[in-house]
């Protein structure tokens, strides 16, 4: 025992070692200092004119770019309009962003400048008081934001005091103008409960549109189709996001149709809507052997032999199914439109004439 060091020996947790602790003050600091406000670095524009003058002409000239930039998000939006190819869509987004982009980021960056050059840098303490102000606090505010508005030297510089306004005032129209110009003349919702399927359309493999015959949809297979000739339609985009299906085939005894579907499948092979009916995801991931379709987004699940009814999930309404049968020449088609509204569940839906809604939809 008398090997082992007097540091290894536990001892009673209340003794006091006095040598175990620093005193205050010696090799530590027990408190933070305030160090108070940085000392006040002299900048050119304090002492000569000239100097200020130049600092106000940047911070014209950064807020004249903004404004530029502004009006080239603009004048983009017009120049390259949106229409069926991803180029068009690119070119659209990336003027209409870097307009808005640089005018925004050219207003911060010119505030920014103004009060480091130009403004003081005088501290000032604003003391907690009631919300409700009386006469003499709102007295003190007017006089706290006239005293701003001295300081920032706007009355005497009118050039800045323009160059301002313009850019704080075309800026929002980058984000506005591309808003309200989508939105268009036509406000009738009804059109987004008709796709491009009708009679006798038929079902295209997506996405090289080959005509598919029902010897090809072996049982258990899945199958992501488009209507046949999508790709020269005018809205290609929009109108393939309306009318995109899943079609899959199973054994005609394990599918359970309902008396006012009857004949709108062929030879266990049925087509949806691959639009999920919760907030509009693509349902595309199938179980072969529950007959289960899966959301990806939020889990919601459709039973595929039972008309597609939700099983799981927040999704509150079954998929729309496509009426399908074979033409003349052995091709599947579509018998009509779908007989609903397509996508997520809408007050719409009983305004032009789509299938009853639940109680439980009516809730949602």
């Amino acid at each position: 025992m008398s090997d082992v060091s007097k540091r290894d020996n536990v001892g009673d947790p209340d003794e006091v070692h006095e040598n175990d602790a620093l005193s205050v003050g010696e090799g530590t600091v027990d408190r933070f200092v305030n160090p108070g406000l940085p000392e006040h670095k002299h900048r050119l524009s304090d002492h000569s004119e000239d100097g200020a003058k130049r600092v106000e002409r940047q911070v014209t000239l950064i807020f004249v770019l903004s404004l530029v930039a502004s009006v080239a998000g603009i004048v983009g939006y017009f120049v390259f309009p949106v229409g069926a190819s991803l180029g068009s869509v690119r070119a659209s987004t990336l003027s209409i962003g870097l307009g808005l982009g640089i005018g925004m980021l050219g207003i911060g960056v010119a505030a920014v400048h103004w009060a480091k050059a130009l403004m003081s840098d005088v501290e000032q303490v604003d003391e907690r008081h009631p919300q409700r102000g009386d006469d003499a606090t709102r007295a003190a505010a007017v006089e706290a934001l006239q005293a701003g508005a001295d300081d920032s030297r706007i009355a005497r510089r009118p050039l800045l005091k323009g160059a301002l306004v313009s850019a704080v005032a075309v800026a929002p129209l980058a984000f506005v103008v591309p808003m309200v110009g989508n939105l268009g003349g036509d406000w009738n919702v009804s059109k987004f409960r008709h796709t491009v399927w009708g009679p006798g359309v038929r079902l295209a493999r997506d996405p090289d549109g080959a005509l598919i015959r029902p010897e090809q949809v072996t049982i258990g297979s899945v199958w992501h189709v488009i209507p046949d000739g999508l790709m020269n339609a005018e809205h290609m985009l929009e109108e393939k996001a309306k009318a995109v299906v899943l079609m899959v085939r199973m054994a005609p005894g394990d599918l359970t149709e309902a008396p006012d579907r009857a004949g709108w499948s062929w030879d266990g092979i049925v087509a949806y809507s691959k639009v999920c009916t919760h907030v509009g995801c693509p349902v595309a991931l199938y179980e072969q052997q529950t007959h289960h379709i899966l959301c990806p987004c939020h889990q919601s699940t459709f039973d595929v032999s039972d008309g597609a009814k939700v099983v799981f999930g927040p999704a509150k309404r079954a998929l729309p199914q496509l009426p399908i049968t074979v033409d003349d020449e052995g091709y599947l088609v579509a018998q009509s439109d779908f007989h609903e509204m397509v996508g997520p569940s809408t007050w719409e839906r009983e305004r032009y004439g789509d299938l009853p809604v639940s109680d439980e939809e009516k809730v949602h």
